[in-house]
């Protein structure tokens, strides 16, 4: 007689972990699209707009702010008791 053993497949992460992980890579999405542009069509004609505060500051920091979140999210544990 064999005995049949359960199975369980447990994931590693949980519904939070996912949530706060989809949540980071929109937020590193954002960041890339607003990172983009800026060029010239011409190449004989410089554009200011690269040296603009949206390219410069804004979307790097929100790339940041987004491997933060992933960070978070990885280590964030659901079923920890306080």
């Amino acid at each position: 007689m064999k005995k049949e053993e359960k199975q369980q497949h447990d994931f590693i992460f949980h519904k939070k972990n996912y949530l706060f992980m989809f949540i980071g890579l929109a937020v590193i999405a954002l960041g890339f699209i607003l990172m983009s542009g800026g060029g010239s069509n011409d190449p004989n004609v410089f554009d200011e707009s690269i040296f603009d505060f949206q390219r410069i500051r804004l979307a790097p920091t929100l790339v940041l702010i987004g491997f933060a979140i992933e960070v978070y999210a990885i280590l964030l544990n659901p079923n920890k008791k306080k």
